[in-house]
């Protein structure tokens, strides 16, 4: 069985002017999130500034959003690391939380092989009981899962039952697909190429976008699950202003400036993260004006 099935959004961290984690307004977001149909909350992981959380920031965060959702919508930490053990702490930490399964990035920076990938996701596996969704964003990680390793570790290691496709390439993607028979849940990992990655079999996305557009994204999967491909189609395309917006400097930079524009008030980003350049943040009003979430 699916962890989820539509649109999860990859929820930023609101923080205080001091840098604090905001848990106040993080139960906002994920009460808003619920509201609009969002289908899945993914918490600490890129959007959410986890790799600028200490450990036990980190767990209490996972701990913090699996009370807010109070079983709604299912609950996927991120855990993942550079460090196999450091992933396996955060993994069991999430499932001590009641997390309702880990969505673990390759490790970043060690750049290791293909070999490598399978022992670290095997590892992982040994230590928990929950479903484990693969992350592949080697834009971010110098590390890429090629289609023959994700095949042979969801074959071999039971409960990795996913992957988070973020290479951009559906090409990668559908050839994951024929490798697997279609068996694996693919979410996609990119905004712009939900319904592209849902044609060849994906069960939903990921969403930075679903940060600022929830029923939006939701609205999206959904007409695509019911066959109302125009419609799924439609919404796909016309966001593709916001998105590339959104993704006009790295992630969460944009999106957090968009949710302080709506007036969500998620706070500062950590460093080295900076705030959005002036003309970048211009572009992105003007997008969000056009998209209809800002006046």
């Amino acid at each position: 069985m699916s962890i989820f099935k539509g649109a999860g959004v990859a929820i930023v961290t609101p923080m205080k002017e001091n840098e604090e984690v905001n848990y106040e307004k993080l139960q906002e977001l994920i009460e808003w999130q619920i509201d609009q149909g969002t289908d899945a909350i993914i918490i600490a992981g890129t959007t959410g500034e986890s790799s600028t959380l200490t450990m036990e920031e980190h767990s209490k965060v996972i701990k913090a959003a699996v009370e807010f959702a109070k079983h709604r919508v299912p609950v996927v930490a991120g855990s993942g690391s550079n460090c196999t053990r450091e992933a396996i702490y955060l993994t069991q930490e999430a499932e001590e939380a009641g997390a309702d399964g880990i969505l673990a990035v390759t490790p970043y920076y060690n750049k290791c092989t293909q070999g490598g990938l399978v022992r670290y996701y095997s590892e992982i596996a040994e230590c928990t009981k929950l479903p484990i969704i693969m992350y592949n964003v080697p834009g971010r990680t110098g590390c890429n899962i090629l289609p023959e390793t994700a095949a042979k570790i969801f074959k071999e290691v039971e409960n990795v039952v996913a992957i988070k496709e973020a290479t951009g390439s559906v090409a990668q993607a559908s050839q994951l697909m024929y490798l697997t028979d279609g068996r694996i849940d693919l979410y996609s990992g990119e905004d712009g190429i939900v319904v592209p990655l849902m044609a060849i079999g994906a069960i939903g996305v990921i969403s930075v976008w679903s940060n600022v557009a929830p029923a939006k994204v939701h609205g999206m999967c959904q007409s695509f699950f019911n066959g109302d491909l125009q419609t799924a189609m439609k919404i796909q395309r016309e966001a593709q202003p916001l998105v590339s917006a959104l993704f006009s400097e790295v992630n969460p930079i944009p999106v957090k400036k968009a949710l302080n524009l709506m007036g969500r008030e998620v706070g500062t980003l950590r460093s080295p993260l900076t705030e959005m350049t002036d003309a970048n943040a211009a572009v992105l009003a003007d997008a969000m004006k056009a998209y209809g979430i800002l006046d």
